[in-house]
C-alpha cells in the first residue's frame, strides 16, 4: 500500500559524488520506500514501514493530546531520486526530554562526514524539547566515533555485544533449577514498578539523570515484554530480561539487569530469565545482549553460555542547551519601571503622630 505513492518530479541526481550544497532533507514519505534499495538501507525496511503506519495516528494523537509522538522520527538526504542517507530517532521517555539516535545509514557513495553530521544536526534541531540524546557507535568506527564528539556527545561507557541463542539440545536437557525464595514473574503494569526500581538500581548516576526515565516509559519501550526475578519478602525485583526492540540483523535486543547485591544468581537464574524470553519473543530469533566492560563476572558468564561476541560499542550523550525566549513585556516594563522609580523625585513624608499625654488636674 505504501510503494503505490508516487514521488514528486525531480531532476535525476548528477553522476558523480554529490556535493554538499545539492542535499535535501525530507521527512519520510512513502514513496522514498521504493527508492532505499540500496543493501545499506535494506535491513531497516521493516522498522521504516512502521514508523510509516505509526505515523499519522500519532500525529492526530499528538494534535488532541498535545504529546510527543511515540513512533521514529525518520530524515532522509536526496540528491534529486536518489537517496543519500537516513537517520532513524526516537524518545526514550514520554515528557520527549531523552532522544536516542537509532540508525544512521549512509550510501557507499554519499560524503560521508558532512552529511552524518548534517543528519545528526537536523534530527536534533526537530526534537523540540528535548534536553539531552543518547547515540552508539562501534569502537572500530574512527568516522562515526570523531563525528559524534564534533557535535558534542561525551563517552559514557563502553559495552561488549553478545548474541545467543538456545541451543536444540537444550529442549530435551532437565529444566534448570529456580532459585529458592524467589518467584518468576513477567512483565506487566503492576509489576513494571519493581522491574523500574531495578533498573534505577543498575544504571550509572549519569545516564540515569539522562534518560529520565519512568514506570510508563519502560513499558512504552518494552511493550509489556519481560521477566523478572522478584524477592516476595521484600518486594523487590532483583534480576530481570526486557525486550527493548528488534536487532536490524535479526533477532531481537533485550536488556539483562542483574542487581549488584545479587550478582551470586548469574548462572542458570538468569539464562532461565533469557530461555523465557526467547520462547516469548520467537523461539527461533536470537537474542542481542549489550554488557558493560567492567562486569567481568558476566562477560565470562556470557562467554560460558555459548553466546557469540559481536564486537564493543560506545554508549555516548550530550546535552542540548537552547536559547530561552524573550520574557513577556509586562515584566520587563515592571523591571524598567523599578530602576526608573530610584531617579524619580521623592514625596515628602507624613510626620508621625505622637501619642497624647494625660493632663493632671490642679490641686
Amino acid at each position: 500500500m505504501l510503494g503505490i505513492l508516487q514521488p514528486p518530479s525531480a531532476q535525476p541526481a548528477p553522476p558523480g559524488r554529490p556535493e554538499p550544497d545539492s542535499w535535501r532533507l525530507e521527512p519520510l514519505a512513502g514513496w522514498h520506500l521504493p527508492l532505499l534499495s540500496d543493501p545499506a538501507f535494506l535491513p531497516l525496511q521493516p522498522l521504516l514501514q512502521r514508523a510509516l503506519l505509526l505515523g499519522l495516528p500519532e500525529r492526530l494523537l499528538q494534535s488532541l493530546l498535545a504529546r510527543p509522538s511515540l513512533a521514529p522520527q525518520v530524515l532522509v538526504a536526496l540528491n534529486g531520486q536518489t537517496p543519500l542517507g537516513l537517520i532513524v530517532c526516537r524518545r526514550l521517555n514520554r515528557s520527549g526530554s531523552c532522544w536516542q539516535m537509532q540508525h544512521l545509514r549512509l550510501a557507499p557513495a554519499a560524503a560521508r562526514q558532512e552529511l552524518a553530521a548534517t543528519l545528526l544536526r537536523a534530527a536534533i534541531q526537530r526534537a523540540k524539547g528535548a534536553a539531552s540524546w543518547i547515540a552508539a557507535a562501534s569502537t572500530l568506527d574512527d568516522t562515526r566515533l570523531a563525528m559524534l564528539r564534533e557535535q558534542g556527545f561525551q563517552p559514557l561507557r563502553t559495552d561488549r555485544l553478545w548474541c545467543w541463542q538456545q541451543p536444540a539440545s537444550a529442549s530435551t536437557a532437565p529444566p534448570l533449577p529456580a532459585p529458592a525464595d524467589l518467584q518468576l514473574t513477567a512483565l506487566n503494569r503492576r509489576s513494571a514498578p519493581l522491574l523500574w526500581h531495578l533498573e534505577q538500581a543498575v544504571c550509572p548516576a549519569r545516564l540515569r539523570h539522562l534518560l529520565d526515565r519512568g514506570v510508563e516509559d519502560l513499558l512504552d519501550q518494552s511493550h509489556g515484554r519481560g521477566w523478572m526475578w522478584v524477592d516476595p519478602n521484600r518486594e523487590q525485583a532483583v534480576a530481570a530480561v526486557r525486550w527493548i526492540g528488534d536487532h536490524p540483523g535479526g533477532g531481537h535486543d533485550v536488556e539483562l539487569s542483574v542487581h549488584p547485591a545479587w550478582s551470586h544468581l548469574v548462572g542458570p537464574a538468569t539464562e532461565l530469565l533469557l530461555q523465557r524470553a526467547q520462547s516469548e519473543l520467537g523461539a527461533g530469533d536470537p537474542l542481542w545482549l549489550r554488557c558493560d566492560l567492567r562486569d567481568e563476572a558476566l562477560q565470562r558468564w556470557m562467554a560460558g553460555l555459548g553466546a557469540q561476541e559481536r564486537g564493543e560499542r560506545v554508549l555516548m550523550a550530550r546535552s542540548v542547551w537552547r536559547r530561552q525566549g524573550l520574557q513577556a513585556p509586562a515584566r520587563a516594563a515592571q523591571r524598567l519601571e523599578a530602576i526608573l522609580g530610584q531617579w524619580q523625585p521623592r514625596r515628602r513624608p507624613l510626620p508621625t503622630p505622637t501619642p497624647l499625654t494625660p493632663t493632671l488636674p490642679r490641686a
